[in-house]
């Protein structure tokens, strides 16, 4: 029997085959921005005042009207938020007695400025119902959890591909869905679904691109996928600002869903999850098939024997903490994606917060990201893991500490700065993904890359709700994010450097990552004993697989 990389290999590890497959990747990729990202610009502020009609029958003028009703802030603007309490009797004797005692708005709000119906406008997310927006925020990155722990299951039992054809539909459907909305509990439900599907298809795409693509070319197809989510994030600054009625957005965004139908005949399954199935001969057939789209042939006898591998026995989440070295590892790289989630998420749902023109923004941070992803590239070979995935945090936290600092008569450092962060982020976050899938055992490399995920979806339902702590202080947000990220660049320097180093397969023995040290220490007198053994005779180092 012949290992399934061994064919891989015949085939062509990142021919014209792999390239069209990440291209069709990244398609739904460059859509998600649209959906995680687009409430901030279908639910920007608007000024507004209280509604009030209790004074519609004695011919004021729609200004006079807002001035008896309304109080003024010391700066002349209206209250948002309160009302005179309605008198009875006619104008002079309104005047006469005098308005004075104020109460919450009972009827809704005034939008003087709204041109289009947006999120806000339509359901009221205004004072007490403010909160709302974040909230929801939170329930669409919950959906992402919940999506996690429902799909990734459903995919490895009915294939990626049906998997990713199955939440396409579903991301168009509730999309849509989500702008016939009669209220808001029914849009956050939508969007709930909506968000469960965006984890689904990144579980997907990720496992059938790994399954196709060659060991040594994985970084750069998850790299390549990744500027495609950057390039949706500037698409979406452009829509955004096109289309600002919030309900035609929600159809203009998720309709392109639809549009990838021809998925059906174009998007190959996995053909390693065919043999896992026992369906050899389809697995045969789709490999002699990207073969010759890599113009390589497969050797017959290697085809031949193609059989389901014996897999080894998985571990389990308690044999991650039953080591010291990999408890350190583990709780260290789940703090690393948690902090990742937290900022990256904190600061890209806040696009509005920064003082500059919104859209602009938006345009800026989806820019940044395409240079700062490509980098990881050259910089995880140059500098390794372990130096990256600390740089990135430690830059990404200090710039967060420094926002605050800045006087808000300063929006461009501000804009500029969280510019830096979020570029830092996610370069932090590509190089994570790598760094996990090479710091764990083989036998339970799964096990954590799963913890890992859990933990950034946890920080993706917190991240919307940090914003929230800014009624306590304005400085608070920003500061908690970057103490986050500077805890988790710091703890970075006890993990292993993984660069150029063979995979541990088991966790029975310490991780020969943290012995590199004493081996170079030791090489030379280590060589002399290796060529002195038995003689002279030489021995050869156990072959192991290179991510």
């Amino acid at each position: 029997m012949v290992e399934f990389g061994e064919i891989l290999k015949a085939v062509g590890e990142f021919g014209r085959f792999q390239i069209w497959l990440v291209f069709l990747i990244c398609i739904p990729n460059f859509l998600t921005p649209f959906h995680i990202f687009g409430q901030q610009f279908i639910a920007i502020e608007e000024p507004h005042y209280c509604k009030t009609s209790w004074l519609q029958g004695l011919n004021l003028t729609q200004e006079q009207e807002v001035n008896l009703t309304i109080p003024r802030k010391p700066d002349g603007s209206l209250e948002e938020c309160t009302m005179y309490t309605p008198v009875e009797g006619d104008l002079e004797s309104i005047l006469t007695k005098g308005l004075n005692a104020t109460e919450k708005c009972q009827s809704g709000w005034v939008y003087p400025e709204a041109q289009k119906p947006t999120l806000l406008t339509d359901f009221n997310l205004v004072c007490d119902r403010k909160d709302l927006n974040d909230i929801s925020q939170s329930i669409f990155m919950a959906g992402l959890l919940v999506g996690a722990i429902v799909f990734g299951p459903l995919s490895d039992r009915i294939g990626s591909r049906w998997s990713i054809l199955l939440q396409l539909l579903l991301m168009g459907s509730f999309g849509v869905g989500a702008a016939f909305a009669p209220n808001f509990i029914v849009y956050i439900v939508l969007r709930f679904v909506v968000g469960a599907a965006f984890a689904g298809i990144s579980i997907s795409m990720a496992a059938l691109s790994s399954e196709w693509v060659g060991a040594p070319f994985r970084a750069r197809a998850l790299v390549i996928t990744h500027c495609s989510n950057a390039m949706g994030q500037m698409a979406l600054a452009g829509l955004a600002y096109s289309v600002r009625d919030w309900r035609l957005y929600q159809i203009v965004g998720s309709v392109p869903a639809f549009a990838l139908f021809f998925y059906i005949w174009v998007l190959p399954n996995s053909a390693r999850w065919l043999v896992t199935k026992g369906k050899i001969k389809e697995a045969k057939e789709l490999l002699q098939k990207a073969a010759s789209i890599n113009r390589r042939t497969i050797p017959e006898e290697l085809l031949d024997q193609l059989a389901p591998e014996q897999k080894a026995k998985s571990g389990n989440i308690l044999d991650l903490f039953k080591k010291a070295h990999l408890r350190r590892m583990t709780l260290i790289m789940v703090w690393v994606w948690f902090a990742d989630s937290l900022v990256y998420y904190g600061v890209s749902l806040h696009v509005g917060d920064f003082g500059v023109d919104i859209y602009m923004t938006q345009l800026i941070f989806g820019a940044v990201e395409i240079p700062s992803r490509l980098s990881c590239i050259f910089f995880l070979q140059w500098l390794g893991r372990k130096k990256c995935q600390a740089a990135w945090l430690l830059l990404g936290g200090i710039v967060c500490l420094l926002i605050p600092v800045v006087p808000q008569e300063f929006p461009a450092i501000v804009t500029t700065l969280a510019v830096i962060g979020k570029s830092a982020l996610a370069a932090s976050f590509s190089t994570s993904y790598v760094f996990s899938s090479e710091v764990f055992p083989t036998v339970v490399r799964q096990t954590g890359l799963g913890l890992c995920s859990m933990a950034a979806r946890v920080a993706g339902i917190l991240s919307p709700l940090v914003g929230l702590l800014d009624k306590i202080h304005p400085a608070i947000p920003m500061s908690l994010l970057g103490a986050t990220a500077l805890l988790g660049g710091g703890l970075c320097f006890l993990l292993p450097e993984t660069r150029n180093k063979d995979l541990q397969d088991d966790t029975t023995a310490k991780s020969t990552f943290d012995m590199g040290s004493e081996k170079v220490a030791n090489g030379s007198s280590e060589k002399g004993r290796t060529e002195q053994k038995e003689g002279g005779q030489s021995t050869e180092p156990t072959k192991s697989t290179h991510l």
